[in-house]
């Protein structure tokens, strides 16, 4: 018994690496207003927070 299950093409289209920047960017800004992240550590944070954004939706 399989059941197919239709997605809609507005899920398949690949997402853009300025919509990946910008997710990212408001990751980071909303870890450093609730005090999760200090800017002295940004620069290592930002590149962690990108690459899991991207990683996810490339996957």
């Amino acid at each position: 018994m399989t059941h197919s299950v239709k997605i809609p093409e507005s899920v398949l289209k690949p997402v853009s690496e300025d919509a990946i920047l910008k997710v990212s960017k408001e990751i980071v800004v909303k870890f450093i207003e609730v005090g999760r992240l200090a800017p002295a550590n940004f620069d290592e944070m930002f590149r962690a927070i990108y690459q899991s954004v991207r990683d996810t939706v490339r996957s």
